[in-house]
C-alpha cells in the first residue's frame, strides 16, 4: 500500500501525520502541490497512490490538483466537493440550513446597501464574515451603524473579489469560548474547549485548549454537520447559544490539530491516518451517499 500527503507548506501536522504512516509501516510520499505540473491526459504514475490525503493551506489550488486526481480515480480525502463545501462559509451555511442543522441567523448580500440593510435586519452587534478563509481573519464585530457603514465601504473599496459577497452573521454571545469536535468518518473522536477572553476564539488567535466532555447532545450534532457537508475528516465549530442553545459555526475540512492532542488525549493524527487506510483498502467509500447507495 502507498499513501500520498499532499501540502504547500510542512507543519507540525503534516509531521505528526507522516510519523503515523510511518508507525503503521506504511510506504508514503510527501507531495509539494507547488512543484506539481498534471497532464490531463496522462495520469503517470499517479495511480501507484491507494488513497491521497490533502493537507495544503491554499484551498483553491487543493481543489484543483484533488479534481484532477478524482478525474484519475485516485481517492483523496477529503473529496473536493466537501472542500468546496466547507471552504466557502456561503456554501457551508445554506447545507446546514438544508438540512435542518441549527447555525447561527445569517444573511446574504451583494451590494453596499444590501449589506447595510442585512446587518440591520440581524440586528447589533452583528459579525461580517469573508466567505472563505480561516485562523479568525477578517472578521469585524459590527457595534453600530456607524461601524457598519465604515466596514462596509472599506470591504467595497479595498476588498478582494471574496469580499464582494457580504457574509452577516448573528452574534452570538458565547461564554468566554467555543468548541472544536473532531469527527473522523462516522465517528466523535474528540473534542476541545477554546477559551479566550477576545470574542474570536481561534486557537491561531490565542485561543487556549482545554478537553471537551462529549455529551450525546455534542456528538449527535456534530455528527449531523458533518453529514450535511458529506462526511470525511472534519473539525467542527460549536457555540453556546445563550437562548437557543448548541449553534454549528463552521465546518473545516483541512483542520489544525497540535494543540488539541494533548488535552483530549487523543490520538488524532493516527485516527486519521487510519480513516486514509481504510479507504485505500477500500472499506470506506467516499462517493455522495446518493451514489454509494445506488
Amino acid at each position: 500500500m502507498r499513501i500520498a500527503i499532499l501540502h504547500s507548506r510542512i507543519r507540525v501536522e503534516e509531521k505528526l501525520l507522516t510519523d503515523a504512516l510511518q508507525s503503521r509501516g506504511v510506504e508514503h510520499e510527501l507531495i509539494d502541490i507547488r512543484e506539481l505540473v498534471l497532464d490531463l491526459h496522462d495520469p503517470g504514475t499517479w495511480r501507484r497512490f491507494d488513497a491521497v490525503l490533502e493537507r495544503c493551506v491554499s484551498q483553491t489550488a487543493a481543489t484543483a490538483v484533488v479534481r484532477v486526481l478524482e478525474g484519475w480515480g485516485v481517492p483523496v480525502i477529503n473529496p473536493s466537493r466537501i472542500i468546496d463545501c466547507c471552504g466557502d462559509k456561503l456554501a457551508t451555511s445554506i447545507a446546514l440550513v438544508r438540512a435542518g442543522v441549527p447555525t447561527p441567523r445569517t444573511r446574504v448580500a451583494v451590494d453596499e446597501a444590501s449589506a447595510l440593510a442585512a446587518i440591520e435586519q440581524n440586528g447589533y452587534p452583528a459579525v461580517l464574515k469573508p466567505t472563505v478563509g480561516s485562523w479568525g481573519r477578517l472578521l469585524a464585530r459590527v457595534n453600530d451603524r456607524d461601524a457598519a457603514e465604515a466596514i462596509v465601504e472599506h470591504k467595497a473599496t479595498l476588498g478582494s473579489v471574496q469580499h464582494s459577497v457580504f457574509y452577516v452573521q448573528e452574534y452570538v454571545n458565547k461564554p468566554g469560548r467555543d468548541l472544536r469536535v473532531f469527527v473522523v468518518g462516522d465517528e466523535v473522536i474528540c473534542g476541545i474547549l477554546r477559551n479566550s477572553q477576545h470574542w474570536v476564539t481561534n486557537t491561531a488567535r490565542g485561543g487556549q485548549a482545554s478537553s471537551l466532555e462529549l455529551t450525546p447532545e455534542i456528538t449527535d450534532l456534530s455528527l449531523r454537520a458533518a453529514r450535511a457537508v458529506g462526511g470525511g475528516v472534519l473539525a467542527i465549530d460549536l457555540l453556546e447559544h445563550p437562548d437557543h442553545g448548541l449553534q454549528v459555526n463552521e465546518v473545516n475540512h483541512t483542520m489544525e490539530f497540535r494543540n488539541s492532542i494533548a488535552p483530549t488525549g487523543v490520538d488524532i493524527p493516527g485516527r486519521m491516518i487510519d480513516y486514509v487506510l481504510a479507504v485505500a483498502r477500500g472499506e470506506i467509500s467516499l462517493a455522495p451517499a446518493q451514489e454509494a447507495a445506488r
